[in-house]
């Protein structure tokens, strides 16, 4: 029977955590009355937490495992998830249990309201440092405000999708996936939810800054052109310089003014056009690496487990 309602949670290296979190979701979505699953993805952990999804799955027949062949990264792993899901609506949400299994039913409000997105929004943040807590807000903002999509900020992947929502999505299969942009993309009528973000359960984060950037760049690069136009437009300003300097230049000289004599106002200008030239050619670079990965056309993830379908 398809359930009413699919729980996607991510795994990699989540051993401390996975019990809690299937017992918190099971009393959390047995209190609905309605039909459910959870689809536990795991990315390619190494911990023993694979065992402990099939175990899981073993011991309760809602509990669907993806396992993947190896990892592909946080994203991917969601995707998987909602390729699997089988529910009208599905709630995308941490293993870690930072995002609180009880907010779902906050959520599922919303959608018997009749909105097909409903996004968890933080309000508050525990445990984590002030430079986290900066640095998210600076990419939230950042993202918000040179984006096409308008995405809400202080929101992450912890939401709910209608089926609608879903299907549209799992036609969309680029490679650098940002997947709270492309909810925002699709449209359909949504709504936020605040809640408290709660510290992590167990174990350690698996996004420091390193992956945090990588995620801005994606988010950057697959919603706007504006690194592109930026280009552009130094490329202006410094043709603007050179044509303003140039009389200048001319002027000085024939005044007899030593100022611009010798290499060295030469080697600075040359110096500032080649940065501005190499900086360009790393954006276009970005930019023609991501054509190149969609070329390619390889699968965005392989399985080496799947759930059998009832």
């Amino acid at each position: 029977m398809k359930p009413v309602f699919s729980i996607i949670a991510p795994v990699f290296n989540e051993t401390g955590c996975l019990d809690a979190l299937y017992e918190r979701v099971s009393e959390v979505m047995d209190s609905t009355n309605e039909s459910w699953e959870l689809v536990l993805v795991d990315d390619g952990s190494t911990d023993g937490s694979t065992d402990m999804i099939r175990d899981l799955a073993k011991k309760d027949k809602r509990v669907r495992p993806v396992i993947f062949a190896r990892n592909f990264g946080h994203q991917i792993a969601v995707t998987a998830g909602l390729d699997y899901s089988r529910g009208d609506a599905v709630v995308i949400i941490d293993a870690d249990l930072q995002d609180p299994p009880e907010v779902i039913l906050d959520l599922i409000a919303k959608w018997r309201e009749g909105y097909q997105v409903v996004y968890a929004q933080r309000t508050e943040r525990e445990g984590e440092s002030w430079f986290k807590l900066a640095t998210a807000s600076l990419f939230y903002r950042t993202i918000y405000r040179i984006t096409d999509v308008k995405i809400p900020l202080d929101t992450g992947d912890f939401r709910l999708l209608d089926r609608k929502v879903v299907n549209v999505m799992n036609s969309m299969r680029e490679r650098h996936r940002f997947l709270r942009g492309m909810s925002a993309w699709v449209g359909f009528k949504s709504i936020g939810v605040p809640y408290k973000r709660a510290s992590r359960f167990a174990g350690k984060t698996k996004y420091p800054l390193k992956k945090m950037l990588k995620l801005a760049l994606n988010a950057i690069t697959s919603f706007s052109y504006m690194p592109l136009q930026l280009a552009t437009w130094v490329g202006f300003i410094s043709a603007g310089i050179s044509i303003i300097a140039i009389p200048v230049v001319i002027i000085l000289r024939l005044v007899g003014s030593q100022f611009f004599y010798g290499q060295a106002t030469t080697l600075i200008a040359v110096l500032f056009l080649g940065g501005v030239q190499l900086i360009s050619l790393g954006i276009l670079g970005e930019y023609v690496g991501r054509i190149y990965d969609e070329a390619k056309g390889r699968p965005l993830y392989i399985t080496s487990e799947v759930p059998e379908e009832n």
